[in-house]
């Protein structure tokens, strides 16, 4: 909305390959995804392939965050220009696109968050993300800005995973265990040892190639194990999982 998303902070951190410690936000609400903000994490992801978000909730999450030390990330309901171009115009300057399998959908991806030449992205001249036309220089700092992570869940991206990663503009490679479990015949398994191997090996491929790697690990003894392995951005938790463990948790203590 202004200046001060420039410089992207988060690109830049995840570029240093600073620890970056983060948390997801399914649960679709303004004063959810503000009380993520305050807690300090270093991201937060707004979850558009697996919540019910759209364009008109993600905005007030979006206001929720503004002055919070969590930059946002959005994950995109699918690898679309059109859907990003929505995205980028509403304020999101992070995207995590899911179900990357190829070199080719890595380079789609990064096209459609940059303005021509560099890119596909639409013009409009006046939107939420350059604060309705008010940010005089968004135009020529925006591209250079706009941090895309991509993410490897099947076995078809983790065998194109050194060409995905050797793709210019993609910013970081992240694990999605659940899917990537399933393709690899362990559904609702990700800590069975085959799994756990491939993701290793993701961490390595990505570190190969000077790419940041980045997990969702909820279960506090696997984030630490990523963490140990090499994993620069790693998401501890969920709005989702903390309010029904908790809420179970206090129920418990007085119904049994």
């Amino acid at each position: 909305m202004n200046n001060n998303v420039f410089p992207n902070k988060f690109k830049a951190a995840l570029a240093a390959r600073q620890t970056q410690i983060g948390c997801w936000s399914a649960l679709a609400n303004p004063i959810s995804t503000e009380v993520l903000g305050l807690a300090g994490f270093d991201w937060i992801v707004l979850d558009g392939e697996h919540a019910p978000n759209d364009i008109t909730t993600f905005i007030p999450q979006l206001m929720a965050l503004t002055g919070s030390h969590s930059a946002p990330v959005v994950r995109a309901p699918t690898n679309d220009p059109v859907v990003i171009k929505r995205l980028l115009d509403i304020g999101f300057y992070n995207f995590l696109i899911p179900f990357v399998e190829t070199s080719e959908e890595a380079a789609l991806a990064v096209a459609s968050t940059r303005y021509p030449p560099e890119g596909i992205r639409g013009v409009s001249v006046s939107h939420r993300s350059n604060g309705y036309g008010t940010v005089v220089d968004y135009f020529r700092l925006v591209n250079q800005n706009i941090t895309v992570l991509v993410q490897i869940e099947s076995q078809e991206g983790v065998d194109n995973l050194d060409a995905i990663a050797a793709t210019e503009g993609v910013d970081g490679i992240f694990v999605g265990p659940g899917d990537l479990s399933a393709a690899l015949g362990y559904l609702g398994n990700p800590s069975h040892p085959e799994v756990q191997s491939v993701i290793q090996h993701i961490f390595a491929r990505a570190k190969a190639f000077g790419k940041p790697a980045g997990i969702l690990a909820p279960v506090e003894a696997d984030a630490r194990r990523y963490l140990e392995w090499g994993a620069t951005f790693v998401a501890v938790g969920s709005d989702l999982g903390v309010f029904r463990t908790a809420t179970q948790k206090l129920c418990d203590q007085f119904k049994k």
